[in-house]
């Protein structure tokens, strides 16, 4: 995966711009003097607001970000929200954003229920801060751990290892865009990797990869397909309306895509013409996956969540391969955060006293708010 830099006088007018297929997400490597700054930055936040999920923080979250924030991060985030052409892939890997102290985070936890959040803090601040410079407001949805706040501790789970989820370890995660079953799913993510002692790829797939829209992609339009609710609810009833697979512009579409629920999900109910496509779509869209990258600890991945796809390689947890020798590491440890652009217009959709928290159930079904 080429490293790229990113000077923003240095962008070309777009006459004299020669469009390529974007294959891999853009490469920034953060500076030392902006590690700095964000560290400062997290602190100072820190200490004034206690909480990253503090109202009076949130409510002036893009204040802070456009304020607070290295200016050329800034300007690539404010830049990449907006950025829906023919040469975005739609992810960004910010090499270095962090320096995790290990000692401090102790051990990974056994599970994601066992984190201990008050270490964590200063790490959620910094990430919200991405956000922001979208600009998007961090949200949490009921239908992830019913809530469980804006930071989710991403950490594989034996119990789950064999699960397509954030949980599981020992197969593949197929790539997918995060709550693929919701109409109003997150439109930007971000991962934070604290610890990937296991050198696990991550694989990313930008639906920008295929180039120009093929007849393969056209049936990708109808309103035809079903999207299961994940692996990560114990009742998979898939009753709920068809959606398509791409949609808003015919030329640059986005993408509402779950391999494993959509195509290797024996109960997902396609029709045998939904199945075809989605088949003929996955045996094309599967040679455009980038697994190339592999996160260091304090690397952060900024993705679009319409147009890039995410999912990681297969691993054991707490091992790694060393002079061909399985030696003992910590285990792998993420943070998740996901973010919309606009609240208003998924307010029917919203709790009544929280436009933050997204209670939808599947494709546009409520959850039950009494």
């Amino acid at each position: 995966m080429k490293s790229q830099s990113v000077i923003e006088d240095e962008i070309p007018e777009k006459e004299n711009y020669v469009y390529e297929i974007p294959t891999s997400p853009l490469i920034v490597e953060v500076t030392p003097q902006e590690r700095n700054i964000l560290s400062h930055v997290g602190s100072l936040l820190e200490q004034a607001f206690k909480s990253y999920e503090n109202p009076d923080y949130i409510a002036t979250l893009h204040l802070h970000s456009f304020q607070l924030l290295p200016e050329r991060i800034a300007r690539i985030l404010s830049r990449f929200g907006t950025d829906f052409s023919a040469n975005q892939y739609g992810a960004i890997v910010f090499k270095g954003l962090l320096e995790v102290d290990q000692d401090h985070l102790g051990p990974t936890p056994a599970n994601w229920q066992s984190t201990d959040y008050s270490k964590l803090n200063k790490y959620g601040f910094i990430c919200s801060l991405l956000h922001g410079a979208v600009p998007s407001k961090p949200v949490q949805y009921y239908a992830q751990r019913k809530g469980g706040g804006i930071l989710h501790a991403v950490i594989p789970d034996e119990k789950m290892a064999v699960t397509q989820t954030g949980s599981g370890s020992k197969t593949n995660l197929y790539v997918h865009t995060e709550d693929a079953f919701l109409l109003h799913q997150a439109d930007f993510l971000s991962f934070l990797y604290l610890r990937n002692e296991e050198r696990v790829p991550s694989t990313l797939y930008s639906v920008r990869s295929h180039g120009k829209v093929n007849k393969i992609m056209e049936k990708l339009f109808d309103p035809i397909y079903q999207c299961p609710k994940d692996a990560n609810y114990e009742d998979e009833t898939n009753d709920g309306p068809l959606a398509s697979v791409l949609y808003g512009n015919k030329e640059l579409p986005f993408i509402r895509f779950d391999a494993a629920e959509q195509i290797f999900n024996e109960n997902a109910g396609q029709t045998p013409e939904a199945l075809y496509n989605l088949t003929e779509f996955w045996n094309e869209a599967k040679e455009l996956i980038n697994s190339d990258y592999i996160p260091d600890s304090g690397d952060v991945i900024f993705v679009n969540n319409h147009l890039c796809a995410h999912g990681r390689s297969a691993f054991t947890a707490g091992q790694r391969i060393e002079n061909g020798k399985i030696v003992p590491c910590e285990r792998r440890q993420m943070l998740r955060m996901m973010s919309k652009t606009s609240l208003i217009h998924m307010r029917s959709m919203t709790h009544t006293d929280d436009p933050y928290f997204v209670m939808e159930e599947h494709l546009g079904k409520v959850f039950d708010q009494d």
